[in-house]
């Protein structure tokens, strides 16, 4: 339930960014489609948009949130067993950081119709560490295990989305098969 608060709370902070963004993409994607005569993809159009709002509220959340004091953690798993199970911190830190990286995982292995988890783990490791380091020099924490959990987030998208692709074979009756 916190992980689905604290979505709606972002989202109600960010929306006119995403409003703004959508008339600039949607009247920039419909003018290259006529202007290129391209044919329209709905199905990817829509997940590149929806990807590109996820995107916002990353930066919303890594960026505009808890910035009043800066510390690091480079001890691996010190972190992570410093929560009770099942407690609001717990949900926040542990299972935010992975669910937060889900989306992320899952649209790389779409976007590049990955069979093998290698690139995701690395684009997800670049991009945690990333925001790791940007976190430490606006006064928030530097924490590896937020790395780790962030990388397996991404990894259970990257195998949520292989899984799909495998039911959608399974059900088409085909071997392979893509989103």
């Amino acid at each position: 339930m916190y992980i689905m608060e604290t979505i709606f709370f972002v989202f109600r902070q960010i929306w006119p960014m995403i409003a703004i963004l959508s008339v600039v993409l949607i009247s920039v994607r419909i003018t290259d489609l006529i202007v290129n005569k391209k044919k329209i993809n709905i199905l990817q159009d829509l997940i590149n948009f929806i990807f590109l709002i996820y995107v916002l509220m990353i930066f919303h959340v890594v960026t505009f949130q808890d910035v009043d004091w800066s510390t690091y953690n480079i001890v691996f798993l010190q972190e992570i067993f410093r929560y009770e199970i099942g407690s609001e911190l717990f949900y926040k830190n542990i299972i935010g950081n992975m669910v937060m990286f889900v989306p992320y995982g899952f649209y790389l292995a779409y976007y590049f119709k990955q069979t093998k988890p290698y690139l995701v783990f690395v684009l997800a490791t670049i991009l945690s560490t990333s925001i790791e380091i940007t976190q430490f020099y606006i006064g928030r924490v530097f924490d590896v295990d937020d790395i780790f959990l962030n990388v397996l987030g991404a990894l259970i998208g990257f195998y949520l989305y292989r899984l799909i692709v495998l039911m959608i074979a399974k059900i088409k009756g085909r071997k392979n098969a893509t989103i």
